[in-house]
């Protein structure tokens, strides 16, 4: 089975929850993984089931890195926010780089997480 990691900075939190609310027929066939506040209100809007790690500004960003060093982790959806500076933009940006070194199909916005989703290679 495919894992997936779900991540949403505050302001794009609607979005991607909006997101896996239109996609959770297909997502629940999948281990999907999240930090934790962006995981809980997904469950809350989707009663998807998600694996929590824990908040992003707490680890979380790093545990998904080191899911991805460890080839634990198929997709990466996370909605960031390219206007907003955070006090980990440390993470955030690791996070990306590890995603990009290990090949790992990442979507930063609506638009590409759909094609990702959309793609006949999603199963594959």
């Amino acid at each position: 089975m495919k894992n997936i990691a779900l991540v949403a900075h505050d302001n794009k939190k609607k979005d991607l929850i909006e997101w896996c609310d239109f996609n959770k027929g297909t997502l629940s066939h999948y281990t999907l993984y999240a930090t934790g506040g962006t995981g809980k209100k997904i469950i809350e809007k989707t009663s998807l089931e998600i694996k929590l790690l824990k908040e992003g500004a707490h680890g979380g960003d790093m545990e998904i890195g080191a899911m991805i060093a460890n080839k634990k982790l198929d997709y990466l959806i996370f909605f960031w926010d390219p206007l907003e500076s955070l006090p980990h933009d440390v993470d955030v940006k690791a996070l990306l780089r590890m995603a990009v070194l290990y090949n790992v199909p990442t979507a930063c916005n609506r638009a590409t997480a759909d094609l990702i989703i959309s793609s006949p290679m999603f199963n594959t």
